[in-house]
């Protein structure tokens, strides 16, 4: 008798809509789709992958969990923190946790999910550059150690660009899944965990309904179809096989900038160093990290709260201003959010610029620099030629998400080979609730 197994692939911007309206492009998870189990799925808000997948992972909210976005500003540090991918910041356990406990022997693989770093799994792969005086240095860690270079001996090396910044493409994704298909293969894991990124950046780039993005449908389609045949050959009673993705994408028409309302009101404060300006943190009375459509507003003086709300809440482009209770009403009101959270237009999105003069933007805004940066910057996946550099032109961006999810375009999709399924998950089905699928197929 052979091992049963469980796959799951997250393909991230994959939404009902998309199911609906570029079927032709899906013909394998179509089938998967009709063969299995689905449902549509409402995501854990704030609607930004390291919250989302916490919550898969984990079954709670952001508000227990604590990844309250891709990013947050450590009030103790002073200082911004987005993309750390270290497990210790999420709260409590997780899936390789819960199976470890039921069972020690339990073997579990995670490759490139997010805060994956330093996580009871046996096989592990993050990308996890080195920065050094004279440049990066392309690598990933993995678990065992080693295991990123013996996947990269019959794959080659992970190119960190196609994974993001202006190059970013299908190829990260091809990697990913190769990788994914060989531990699968050698490994045998119980279950395996394979985060397919790629579809996100054409969104982003051109519009969830643009025709540029059949081909990275095509190409996804063609990744859960490479996994369809080998649960085939291994044993389609023996492999269970989930196509999850974590929120859907809406079209947008403009960037607001909630630094530059605060800014402009006196509530934030810069410092110039060597001609260039710096959020102040320490003297700021409140300044926003902006993550897609929404952004934690930090105040230092709590006493200017009301002040502040009754700011941005009369501000273009911001539908809503969310105190505790609000918060508590949406599963965020953790201690990292911030002391209001802001929520776009559906047709907008946050865009981090505090400065009003672009000759004194930061030493960063031309750059890709995930880390350094008060809020996410999608325009990183653009460069203008002329100068090599990042624009300065949010207006380019054509497709976000983040929102509490109303409708298909925004929603995400829980997809499984096992049918029976289909008698356990609730039509009204959240990301909080895709632990317990992994339970009844365990």
């Amino acid at each position: 008798m052979k091992k049963k197994l469980i796959v799951v692939l997250d393909i991230v911007g994959l939404s009902p809509h998309l199911l609906s309206t570029k079927a032709a492009f899906l013909p394998n998870i179509t089938a998967l789709l009709k063969n299995g189990a689905y449902r549509k799925m409402s995501p854990s808000f704030p609607a930004v992958t390291c919250s989302v997948q916490a919550s898969l992972l984990s079954g709670k909210p952001p508000e227990d969990h604590g990844i309250v976005g891709n990013g947050f500003f450590c009030r103790k540090g002073m200082h911004t923190s987005f993309w750390a991918q270290e497990n210790s910041l999420v709260n409590g356990p997780r899936i390789w946790d819960i199976m470890r406990e039921r069972d020690s022997k339990s073997k579990i693989a995670a490759l490139f999910f997010q805060n994956s770093k330093y996580i009871n799994a046996d096989i592990v792969i993050s990308p996890s550059p080195l920065h050094t005086d004279t440049g990066m240095v392309e690598w990933c860690y993995s678990k065992p150690a080693g295991y990123y270079e013996k996947i990269a001996k019959e794959t080659g090396d992970f190119k960190l660009m196609t994974y993001w910044g202006p190059m970013a493409n299908e190829a990260s994704s091809k990697w990913i899944a190769q990788a994914g298909l060989l531990t699968v293969k050698n490994e045998l894991p119980d279950m395996t965990l394979v985060y397919i990124p790629h579809l996100d950046y054409n969104m982003q780039r051109f519009g969830p309904d643009s025709p540029v993005i059949d081909k990275d449908l095509k190409i996804v389609d063609d990744i859960a179809g490479q996994f369809m045949d080998l649960r085939k050959s291994y044993g389609p009673d023996e492999m269970t096989l989930f196509v999850i993705s974590e929120y859907g994408m809406v079209p947008v028409k403009k960037a607001v900038y909630p630094n530059r309302i605060l800014r402009e009101a006196g509530f934030l404060k810069v410092r110039e160093i060597a001609g260039k300006e710096y959020i102040d943190f320490e003297l700021s009375t409140a300044f926003a990290v902006v993550d897609h459509q929404i952004a934690h507003v930090y105040c230092n003086n709590t006493g200017a709260l009301k002040d502040i709300e009754k700011l941005l809440r009369g501000a273009e482009g911001i539908a809503d201003v969310l105190d505790g209770n609000k918060k508590h009403a949406l599963g965020c009101n953790n201690a990292r959010a911030g002391d209001l959270m802001l929520l776009a237009n559906r047709d907008a999105w946050f865009a981090y610029y505090y400065w009003t003069d672009d000759n004194k933007a930061p030493f960063y805004a031309r750059t890709v620099d995930i880390h350094n940066k008060p809020g996410y910057d999608p325009v990183e996946l653009f460069v203008d030629m002329q100068t090599r550099s990042i624009p300065l032109k949010p207006e380019m961006i054509k497709g976000s998400h983040g929102l509490p999810a109303r409708d298909d375009e925004q929603k995400a999709v829980m997809i499984c080979s096992a049918k029976s399924l289909e008698d356990y998950a609730p039509q009204d089905f959240s990301a909080t609730q895709f632990l317990a699928m992994l339970y009844r197929v365990m």
